[in-house]
């Protein structure tokens, strides 16, 4: 019998124009100012083949350990400043490599952006629970970087 899939909703709301938030997730060089899982993480990996089809990886590696953990996927669907639909796989130092799929839709709400992030497929309420712990503080730094 198959295990029934979990998904993670989450829903921010940043004082930045879609395209800088679009731009945060799409150029390396801001990236590498948001992606840390926990604030023991540092952004360390940024490669954007921003494309359908194209890949992307990205990592952080833990200050006292210096393990890596890096993200490897595909992008399904592009819409300049409103939509990114990509695959995620745990390449290196995840909690399992099973491929999920994250979708982020962006809204303009005033002077500011509305994004809603589905993040999918996992095997397990933990694994979308453990996955959401590292999103949010992702989006804490996120909310500094735009």
């Amino acid at each position: 019998m198959a295990i029934p899939e979990t998904a993670l909703f989450l829903k921010r709301t940043f004082a930045a124009p879609r395209a800088k938030v679009f731009e945060a997730w799409t150029k390396p060089e801001m990236l590498l100012n948001w992606f840390a899982g926990t604030p023991d993480h540092v952004p360390c990996i940024a490669e954007v083949d921003l494309r359908v089809g194209g890949k992307y990886r990205i990592g952080m590696k833990h200050r006292p350990t210096g393990n890596e953990h890096i993200a490897t996927g595909v992008y399904q669907e592009i819409v300049a400043n409103e939509r990114l639909v990509f695959t995620w796989r745990w390449e290196l130092g995840g909690s399992t490599n099973d491929e999920t799929l994250v979708t982020v839709q962006l809204r303009d709400n005033g002077g500011s952006t509305e994004m809603d992030f589905k993040h999918e497929r996992f095997a397990t309420q933990e694994l979308a629970e453990r996955h959401k712990q590292g999103w949010e503080s992702c989006f804490a730094q996120f909310e500094k970087a735009v």
